[in-house]
């Protein structure tokens, strides 16, 4: 396994490991993008697969099953480094670092910047829609220190030592913005939204650590806190969940269905 990868992982970090056997990179791009050009040996993934609809509700969890199902047709085994990316920002490809986060996988990185940020460093990309063996991967549960829902977000309302981070648009947190059955956030909760941790000017990679650190330090967002990351279903407050994750935040939790089950 390549474990000197970090959890952000750069384009030519990548790129010097591409030929180990135990790397995974999964494109989370939308299928026009994957077929148009990825990453060499990359397998691409639907993010369809990694979330469960029960409508209204959309953005839920999997099955466990499903879920293994799913990895295992990626070519995913416990001693595999997986890499994520996608084509929008981070958003989707967080979201599948964070499922497996919950289900204990050491091996996760995310590229930062994306597709975009892997062409604008010059390496090469393909057209080939590939495929791996299926493995024999097994999950045995989902792990609670890194999933909040509603119950828990319930009995934690009044806690100062949680927060609840709300990653979606400013329209959306206000309430003037509705895109579910109501509008406004949890109470108490507080506004950051997920884009404000990416440079558009750089590939869509994320801001220097110090400047993101500036941000949360001026929210009062702290590592002594348990951190619950949410938007409408758990898509954008991925990346958010991840950027914690890579700055050192240890108390961290993502709430699948988030807004849309509260």
């Amino acid at each position: 396994m390549p474990n000197w990868l970090p959890l952000l992982v750069e384009p030519e970090q990548l790129q010097s490991s591409l030929q180990d056997p135990n790397l995974v990179i999964v494109d989370l791009s939308r299928l026009p993008s994957y077929v148009t050009h990825h990453i060499p040996a990359a397998i691409h993934l639907e993010y369809a697969a990694l979330v469960k609809s029960a409508p209204p509700v959309m953005g839920l969890l999997p099955d466990l099953r499903h879920l293994q199902s799913a990895l295992q047709a990626l070519g995913i085994h416990p001693d595999a480094h997986v890499v994520a990316y996608d084509d929008e920002g981070g958003g989707k490809a967080s979201r599948l670092l964070w499922t497996l986060d919950s289900i204990g996988h050491p091996g996760l990185s995310l590229l930062n910047g994306g597709i975009q940020a892997w062409i604008g460093s010059g390496y090469a990309t393909e057209t080939t829609k590939n495929s791996v063996a299926k493995t024999e991967y097994k999950i045995r549960q989902y792990l609670a220190h890194t999933i909040a829902d509603k119950h828990y977000v319930l009995q934690h309302i009044d806690d100062p030592n949680v927060i609840f981070l709300d990653t979606r648009t400013a329209g959306e947190y206000s309430g003037k913005d509705v895109r579910a059955a109501r509008g406004g956030h949890i109470p108490g909760a507080i506004h950051l939204e997920w884009t404000a941790n990416i440079d558009i000017n750089n590939a869509v990679r994320l801001k220097p650590c110090d400047v993101i650190e500036a941000q949360l330090q001026a929210l009062n967002i702290t590592r002594d806190k348990t951190v619950v990351t949410y938007c409408q279903t758990h898509h954008r407050s991925s990346h958010t969940y991840m950027t914690l994750k890579i700055l050192g935040f240890e108390q961290i939790k993502g709430y699948p269905g988030a807004w849309v089950t509260f």
